[in-house]
């Protein structure tokens, strides 16, 4: 089978690359355009373009697929990209993590399948890796599935699950699920080419939606239960990085765990390298890899030399 792949971050970029390594024939990729990135904020292609750079595949990047946008640029940028793909000689889309809606003119070219994180439709949306984590879900997964015009809404291929530990962060399961989701589309596809794969319509019931994560939502309201508190440090790990402030100075939190204590929401009861301890609305959390602005993440002893937090509240 001949592919066209669309996706832009790093989870897209490892199923590319199970595609590519399983022999499949790539002959374009869509990806998002380049983006500022970094301390000097350069041009930074993303992850599937340099994959699809590095195996001299055809990269198209364009601002919208929407021919009816109303910014000439993104329309004529959706034609142009339309025309190349209707010239393309390839037998199904997939996409992964692309970032860019795909209109009814693209999905009636050829058949489009979906790599998405969670298991359908629980966490339909951007976020669904970050929110699974937050909301204290036991398992997550990847679903394979057709696309339709609906936000993740296609009926399902295939489907795993896999156990979100009590140490999982968004990081270490977005690993988890990326190879995951490579293996599953060369699956996929040798199951479609032989014709042995077989379309489930979604339940009905059990939709919730992963909105996208704000950098606004990462600010810690310690009034809340630590068990909920820690539940949101490991999701925002690695990005936006859960935070508070203390003496006039935002704190990044990377690691923290929810223990028994009682004080003022925010107050520091003790800190030591076994890490800070900071009461709760309800319980208390000890955090044990902080970091400073312009600083490195550092381990709960290692910090505290830098910056004591004797006396200080988090607020």
């Amino acid at each position: 089978m001949k592919v066209v792949f669309a996706g832009t971050p790093e989870f897209a970029a490892v199923a590319l690359r199970s595609l590519i390594d399983a022999g499949f024939a790539v002959p374009l990729v869509l990806t998002q355009p380049d983006r500022p990135a970094g301390r000097g904020m350069q041009l930074q292609a993303s992850s599937v373009k340099q994959v699809a750079l590095a195996h001299g595949i055809e990269v198209l990047q364009p601002l919208s697929l929407r021919m009816d946008a109303r910014d000439p640029q993104r329309a004529e940028e959706a034609k142009a990209a339309h025309e190349r793909l209707l010239a393309t000689d390839y037998d199904v889309m997939v996409v992964a993590a692309y970032g860019l809606i795909l209109p009814r003119s693209t999905l009636d070219i050829k058949p489009c399948i979906n790599i998405h994180g969670s298991l359908l439709p629980r966490w339909r949306g951007a976020a669904p890796i970050h929110r699974a984590i937050e909301s204290g879900d036991q398992e997550t997964g990847v679903t394979i599935m057709e696309m339709e015009e609906g936000l993740d809404t296609g009926p399902m291929l295939l489907m795993e699950r896999l156990p979100i530990l009590d140490t999982d962060t968004t990081g270490s399961l977005h690993d988890k699920l990326a190879a995951m989701g490579g293996r599953m589309i060369v699956e996929a596809l040798q199951r479609m080419a032989d014709g042995g794969l077989t379309a489930e319509p979604q339940p009905e019931e059990g939709v919730t939606y992963a909105a996208k994560i704000s950098k606004e939502e990462a600010k810690l309201d310690l009034r809340r239960p630590a068990l909920e508190l820690a539940r949101k440090v490991r999701a925002f790990n690695p990005f936006p990085g859960a935070h508070a402030q203390a003496g006039g100075i935002v704190v990044k939190f990377w690691n923290a765990q929810a223990v028994t204590g009682a004080g003022q929401p925010g107050q520091v009861l003790s800190a030591d390298a076994q890490g800070v301890v900071v009461a709760c609305g309800e319980g208390a959390l000890r955090l044990t890899e902080l970091q400073k602005p312009g600083g490195k993440r550092l381990a709960a002893g290692e910090f505290l030399k830098g910056f004591p937090l004797d006396g200080l509240s988090f607020e």
